[in-house]
């Protein structure tokens, strides 16, 4: 056989083989079963770019958690069955009477109710922050009061301004016999693991870990951009601080990015509630380090009265290898129950065609729909995608608001100032199907009132997205925009 002959052969195997490969990943693609626009996404990207296409549907196409995560799950699932068994039981039939009364036409209750383990618990005290020095002197007076642990979660910690003050009252904490324990995300908060902050906590005791570490090595065996996106605070069991907020001053945070200030917001929950958002920090310390917290294996006494004016709320955590269809299920609910008005907050707007479609059927059945975003975002391929979808939803009547005095990072459902889901969800499919998230529904209209007025007030600093300009925007700008919304659903 000739050089040439030899050359033609090897040129043959390696285009069958080629061939073959991406036909396997078609098949893949297509037996996985996922939405059709994310499956048709990866097709897309897979036919124009088909090796870079196969490297990235390795890296990002599969929801890997990795045999370590899959194995510590399998451990945890007895004794968290059993604390949710347990917390069924504590909930007497009188207090489930009580919800029952209260809520049973409500539609998001009944789902979650029945789609999660965890029952809607009452009898809490609920304080709306939005100011962001009230915020982190709310934190620290919590922390410096601190008698039994303290329990920190968050996707972004970053050291300076405002977070220094933090750090300090968690080392005092720690060195007055205070068990501290700090969950970060590890590509969140990257900088301060290495920063001195990070090292005067170790140092002081305070127990620092990051969550879903990454590595050349990891990106064989998981998947690297699902990311622990939670912002949760727990202080003895007790006391519960959840919403938008990072641990990270927004005078400092990403100051160079054009977007201005990041504005958030954060409820504060005195009441049984905190120990349900204290077994999701168990859970996911657990899964990082194997410990387990004895307080999640003891009984929990609930108390058999409430102060006046407590409210009922239900805790939902979402991601990856946790029924990750239910925060997608409670949102399409909360669009289609209301009746009057709905108003949704979010930073990232990349919805995919059941919650468009959902959207645009509330706005035409005569519910006053407005979505409120900011008008620059920190993400370019966001920002076009976001805005793609603009059209439909204006030509179907729903009002649209640019909030213009900084970054939007409030995360907010509203639906007839009654019920309220909030926490760490946007509404884009990064946060509803890969991210570890955690949202709050809240059954209670003195809360929906509160979360009413900071909305007005968000709207004074927005200006309203006329259809008529919208329509007459320059072409490049919809094909940009079109182009983004291509690969939305892998955004």
């Amino acid at each position: 056989m000739t050089d040439s002959d030899q050359f033609s052969l090897i040129s043959a195997l390696a285009g069958t083989a080629y061939i073959a490969l991406i036909i396997l990943f078609i098949l893949i693609i297509i037996m996985r079963r996922r939405p059709v626009g994310v499956s048709l996404s990866w097709l897309l990207l897979l036919f124009a770019l088909p090796v870079a296409g196969i490297i990235l549907f390795l890296m990002f196409g599969t929801r890997r958690l990795g045999t370590k995560r899959l194995r510590r799950a399998e451990e945890l699932a007895p004794s968290y069955a059993e604390w949710i068994q347990h917390l069924q039981q504590v909930l007497t039939p009188d207090l489930r009477d009580g919800q029952e009364n209260t809520h049973h036409l409500n539609r998001i209750y009944n789902l979650t109710e029945h789609t999660t383990r965890i029952p809607a618990i009452p009898g809490n005290q609920l304080m709306l922050f939005h100011n962001t020095a009230d915020i982190f002197s709310g934190l620290i007076q919590d922390i410096e009061q601190a008698q039994d642990s303290i329990h920190l979660e968050f996707y972004i910690c970053e050291a300076g301004g405002l977070v220094d003050d933090v750090i300090t009252a968690l080392e005092a904490a720690a060195q007055r016999g205070v068990t501290c324990r700090v969950l970060l995300d590890a590509v969140g908060s990257s900088s301060f693991f290495r920063s001195e902050a990070a090292a005067r906590l170790k140092e002081a005791g305070v127990k620092v870990r990051a969550s879903l570490p990454v590595g050349p090595i990891r990106m064989l065996f998981e998947r690297m951009d699902l990311r622990n996106h939670r912002k949760l605070v727990i202080i003895d069991d007790a006391i519960a601080w959840t919403g938008s907020q990072n641990l990270a001053d927004p005078g400092l945070f990403k100051q160079d990015a054009g977007v201005g200030q990041w504005v958030d917001a954060m409820v504060r929950i005195e009441g049984p509630a905190a120990h349900v958002n204290g077994a999701v920090f168990h859970y996911d310390w657990a899964m990082e380090t194997g410990e387990t917290i004895p307080r999640y294996h003891q009984p929990f006494e609930y108390q058999e009265s409430f102060a006046p004016n407590s409210a009922s709320l239900h805790v939902l955590p979402s991601g990856p290898g946790i029924d990750r269809a239910n925060i997608h299920m409670v949102l399409l609910a909360a669009i289609y129950q209301s009746q009057k008005e709905l108003i949704i907050t979010t930073p990232y707007l990349v919805p995919d065609e059941a919650l468009v479609t959902a959207l645009c059927a509330a706005a035409l059945r005569g519910v006053q729909v407005t979505l409120i975003t900011p008008e620059k975002n920190d993400s370019r391929m966001v920002h076009y995608a976001s805005r793609s979808y603009y059209e439909d939803l204006l030509d179907a009547g729903i009002t649209i608001m640019h909030f213009t005095e900084g970054l939007l990072h409030t995360k907010c459902v509203l639906v007839d100032q009654e019920t309220v889901l909030f926490g760490t969800v946007n509404l884009d499919m990064r946060s509803v199907w890969l991210n570890f998230e955690l949202t709050l529904i809240i059954y209670d209209q003195a809360f929906g009132q509160h979360m009413a007025a900071l909305i007005e007030e968000y709207i004074s600093r927005s200006k309203k997205v006329s259809i008529k300009d919208w329509k007459e925007r320059r072409f490049l700008e919809k094909l940009r925009e079109n182009v983004a919304q291509l690969l939305s659903p892998l955004l």
